[in-house]
């Protein structure tokens, strides 16, 4: 049987601010990809991350997708 797939999102683009995780701009985000575990989200984040690192407001997030389509989860388990 396959592992079990918990769905993550990448999702980057540039802040406001640095204090804020507010976007300047939603028509940019950037949409990297969906992963099925959290170790290929991280990869993706990382290599986007450092592909950025010049530009100081750009920042990408790791969304627990498979959180918000099963709340009842516990949250120490991923």
């Amino acid at each position: 049987m396959p592992e079990k797939q918990l769905l993550h999102l990448v999702i980057g683009g540039e802040l406001d601010d640095l204090e804020h995780n507010r976007f300047r701009d939603l028509s940019k985000i950037d949409l990297v990809g969906a992963y099925a575990s959290h170790d290929e989200a991280l990869a993706a984040w990382r290599r986007k991350a450092q592909e950025t690192v010049d530009n100081a407001l750009m920042r990408y997030f790791i969304i627990h997708a498979h959180k918000l389509l099963d709340p009842e989860k516990d949250p120490q388990q991923d």
